[in-house]
């Protein structure tokens, strides 16, 4: 059947998951791993110059109803989502879904702690709002991908608002018509361009979602209502924005009874740079630890991709740490010089530093047709280190550490929450915060956790 054939609508089945079903313990607890860990990089971001921008906007909006991370301010719930959903996403070390193309919790995680807050829902239901919310997001992924996220769409936008409405619609207690038209409002809401990738607009995107996903949501519950075939009607969501596929109904048949959260998961990001340098950064650092070699001994370096990463690591020569986050030769370059890449790597004097300018310029990053056809998209790369003194150092990356075959653990989670977490609150709130993230499921009310989150350092109050 092609796009725009008459057919029934998918939003009521849609609508009657998001209400009705139970997510399984496993679902629950992953779910409960990307809040913790989205609440952290929530907080590492919020002293960014994109997320700095939201804040001094939304301070002139007035509202006092959700806690703005990281900063001892508050606002509505769409401007709280707004502003959180940013910060989430400004250092790029947010998590990513290679089913959806996007980063699913940044938008989620924002959205619904702002609508928990306003509702003092308890953290188990926050926790199957996000499941909700996922699966939603990962179905339409499946189906509209890699067509939608090629021809210039950033998923984390155009499908995180859908995922967040559905969320929220969730944890506010719609029933099935609200939540039905919560979703078509939020198909309406979907933007995001890919050409912004490297600038700060990029992770206004995940703030835009979350606040599309919350106000669809409130909106819904207030009375406003949309059209069932907003999804996939002849001039709906799928048409407009170039699915790959067309079969919505079929993708969606099994929901409540396969959880994709469960069956491909979650990928926790351990370098704050886009999830297409993470196989190649993992195969070069494992190389200069095994043979113990410096920048000076490296002549060149090759890299093989998929097709997918070129459009997506868009600057050769970066000139800010922004564009570094998406440039394959700095990321390289970077990881040879300084042995590791984590949030200071990109900041201006690194960017500068002339043995990392000097090795970029040998670093060469190449389309293999071989790559993704197996995997998906971003999880393969290969690498070769020619050295001055004539050796070929080889290796390659199936997948990188944090992907769900490769999982970060507990510890590596906890740490990367607290390093995050301390740029902007005081160690004793970040202990305190994680803590209560660990047992989020037996939280009563979603503020207790957010009024540990409103704790800034006095240099930021």
């Amino acid at each position: 059947m092609s796009i725009g054939a008459k057919r029934l609508s998918t939003i009521p089945a849609v609508a009657a998951f998001t209400t009705d079903s139970a997510p399984p313990p496993e679902a629950r607890r992953r779910a409960a791993a990307a809040i913790l860990d989205t609440v952290g990089v929530a907080l590492a971001g919020a002293s960014e110059p994109a997320s700095r921008a939201v804040q001094h906007v939304i301070a002139a909006d007035g509202g006092n109803a959700c806690t703005v991370l990281g900063t001892g301010s508050r606002a509505s719930a769409s401007n709280a989502a707004l502003a959180n959903g940013t910060a989430a996403h400004a250092l790029d070390y947010d998590d990513m879904c290679f089913v959806s193309l996007a980063h699913p919790s940044a938008p989620l995680v924002s959205a619904l702690l702002a609508a928990g807050e306003l509702a003092g829902a308890p953290g188990l239901r926050l926790v199957e709002a996000y499941v909700i919310g996922f699966e939603v997001e990962a179905r339409l992924g499946r189906l509209m991908n890699p067509r939608h996220y090629q021809r210039g769409w950033h998923c984390t936008s155009t499908l995180g608002g859908i995922g967040a409405a559905a969320a929220c619609s969730r944890l506010l207690g719609l029933d099935a018509r609200a939540a039905g038209h919560a979703i078509a409002i939020a198909a309406s809401e979907a933007s995001g361009l890919k050409e912004n990738f490297g600038t700060m607009i990029k992770p206004l995107h995940a703030g835009l979602a979350a606040r599309d996903g919350t106000m669809a949501a409130l909106l819904a519950r207030s009375g406003l209502t949309g059209s069932d075939l907003a999804l996939d009607g002849p001039q709906g969501f799928l048409r407009a924005m170039d699915s790959e596929r067309d079969d919505l109904g079929r993708e969606i048949a099994d929901l409540g009874v396969r959880w994709e959260i469960v069956d491909t998961g979650i990928t926790v990001k351990l370098y704050p740079s886009c999830a297409g340098t993470h196989p190649s950064l993992d195969a070069i650092l494992a190389l200069r630890q095994r043979e113990a070699i410096t920048a000076d001994e490296v002549e060149g370096v090759e890299i093989d991709v998929d097709r997918i990463v070129p459009t997506i690591l868009i600057y050769d020569r970066p000139a800010t740490g922004l564009e570094g986050k998406f440039s394959m030769p700095f990321c390289a370059a970077a990881a040879i010089v300084f042995g590791q890449v984590g949030v200071e790597t990109f900041e201006s004097d690194r960017l500068s530093d002339p043995r990392v300018t000097s090795l970029m310029a040998r670093v060469h990053m190449t389309v293999d047709p071989s790559l993704g056809v197996a995997a998906p998209p971003l999880t393969e790369a290969r690498v070769r280190l020619r050295l001055r003194d004539g050796r070929v150092l080889t290796g390659a990356a199936n997948g990188a550490r944090g992907y769900p075959e490769n999982p970060a653990s507990e510890a590596e989670l906890d740490t990367k929450f607290l390093a995050c977490a301390t740029r902007t609150i005081p160690e004793a709130s970040a202990r305190n915060a994680l803590s209560l993230l660990h047992g989020i499921e037996q939280l009563p009310d979603t503020r207790e956790l957010l009024s540990v989150l409103a704790c800034v350092h006095a240099s930021r109050s």
